[in-house]
């Protein structure tokens, strides 16, 4: 894989920048974290090189200081909102967050529930996570939210909504995914605290969009394509460009919700110290890029990657038009279409010529490989084996494992687990492959290439079952499906 990000200066300038931002409000600092804190799969995606740890490694520095509440909104645990890049939903995502952070040592203090309206589903996680001993708070839809500052800024507005009870210096807010409500956490409780008599200050720490890149930059533009079911836009800061006279980039629902910040500084403080909502920010990303090309090329196959998902999320009644239509526009302004994805033209290629599904990878040295179904391995499993004796320098016709042994194991799924599809999954080609590995060399070697998919890309003409998916999301493969069933393409594949 070719790095494009400094990992290291980005650890240490951005640990700087957090602790100056810390200094400057004393006692208590509302942290809002956009993005994931020690899984960002996005950020390493579009910025090779970077950890997706790394928020998690700068932060640990300060645990004795510091404490996590963790948001979630009611309207995602009513649509059981999935995280694309784990496969489970947002609530079940709070629960792995708990106790992921707890194992770091952090204290979780609360978990709360916002843009409640009385949910059902919403009292019944709220009674789960209080059965489990999690403290939780309440957050309410404010009517007319964020144009309606005087509503907002009131005891009507914020002064409604359950005062989190925190103990330490600093307070880091963070959730599933985007959309949940991060921002008007901390601002709520700015003016809850305020009505406490307790001085409390804010700052955001968000990758994307990276205010310091241009606004049609891959990088940017790939955030927006992984928002687009929030409707999120990219804009130039326009309270920056006022303040400052120089161009930053920002987000429509920051620069939409600066008004309610302003005010909320300036009744409590009688003054703002940020004069825009690039200010908020300590974002120091956009300086840790060393090889610009790197990671244009990188954002520019993850804007086609969550175009082709959104694709199969509309094909599964989990999408709107919208989001797809979205994307697409996206990828014109990137100058880039499915086609610039060379796994999509060749899995294409061989799926017309042979008539059933197939798939493809390029691999780190531009070689492209293709498989396709046949009578033993679905798609995605040959595609494996074939791109391992690839990497290995095994002779594409011989046979890693052997017949005998994938028969007894497709007479189990059939007859005693009662699968309709007796092709082997990945999963169960790489249990296979090491069985055969204790006395065969050559899928010995082959097991020891599975590193070096790290960063490839693939493509399936059909779409792929969530076993394959989590395999190849474990190996670091980018994939992309065609919005097809198997059984559309192809009955019984």
């Amino acid at each position: 894989m070719i790095y494009g990000f400094d990992n290291d200066k980005y650890l240490k300038i951005q640990s700087e920048h957090i602790r100056e931002r810390i200094a400057n409000f004393g006692n208590k600092l509302y942290l809002e974290l956009g993005g994931k804190l020690f899984d960002d799969h996005h950020a390493s995606r579009v910025l090779p090189g970077f950890q997706p740890d790394s928020k998690l490694r700068m932060l640990s520095q300060l645990r004795d200081q510091a404490e996590i509440v963790i948001v979630i909104s009611a309207l995602d645990i009513e649509k059981n909102k999935v995280r694309n890049d784990l496969g489970i939903t947002y609530d079940m995502d709070v629960i792995r967050l708990r106790r992921e952070f707890q194992d770091r040592g952090f204290v979780v203090s609360s978990v709360v529930i916002t843009h409640y309206n009385g949910q059902i589903s919403a009292d019944a996680y709220r009674a789960k996570l209080e059965r489990m001993g999690i403290t939780t708070f309440v957050h309410y839809t404010i009517e007319g939210y964020p144009a309606n500052v005087s509503l907002i800024a009131s005891d009507e507005g914020f002064g409604h909504n359950d005062y989190i009870t925190t103990t330490r210096p600093l307070v880091i807010v963070t959730a599933p995914g985007p959309g949940s409500g991060k921002m008007a956490v901390c601002l709520s409780q700015l003016y809850n605290e305020h009505k406490r008599g307790v001085r409390a200050g804010y700052a955001k720490f968000e990758t994307f969009p990276v205010w310091s890149l241009p606004l049609k930059h891959p990088v940017n533009i790939a955030y927006e394509a992984a928002t687009a079911d929030l409707n999120d836009v990219n804009m130039i800061d326009p309270f920056h460009l006022e303040a400052y006279g120089k161009t930053a980039i920002n987000y429509n629902r920051d620069i939409e919700i600066y008004p309610v910040l302003n005010t909320l500084f300036e009744s409590i403080y009688g003054e703002n110290p940020y004069k825009s909502p690039t200010d908020m920010g300590v974002n120091m990303v956009g300086f840790c890029i060393n090889d610009d090309e790197v990671c244009c090329e990188a954002s520019r196959q993850e804007i086609i990657r969550r175009y082709y998902t959104a694709l199969n999320q509309l094909a599964q009644g989990d999408a709107t038009d919208s989001e797809v239509s979205k994307i697409a526009l996206l990828m014109k302004q990137a100058r880039i279409d499915t086609a610039y994805r060379k796994p999509v033209a060749a899995a294409t290629a061989r799926a017309t010529h042979s008539g059933v599904p197939c798939s493809a990878i390029e691999l780190a040295d531009g070689s492209i490989i293709t498989a396709e179904t046949s009578p033993l391995l679905g798609p995605s499993a040959a595609l494996l084996l074939n791109a391992l004796k690839h990497l290995a320098g095994i002779d594409h016709e011989l046979k890693l494992i052997p017949q005998q042994l994938i028969e007894p194991i497709q007479h189990t799924k059939t007859r005693f687990l009662h699968s309709h599809n007796p092709r082997l999954h990945t999963d169960e080609v790489l249990v296979a492959l090491s069985v055969v590995s204790t006395h065969d060399e050559n899928c010995r070697r082959a097991l020891e290439k599975l590193p070096e998919l790290h960063g490839c890309q693939m493509h399936s003409t059909v779409m792929l079952g969530e076993v394959d998916r989590k395999i190849f999301r474990k190996l670091g493969v980018g994939l992309t499906c065609d919005p097809k069933s198997k059984k559309a393409m192809s009955p019984g594949a």
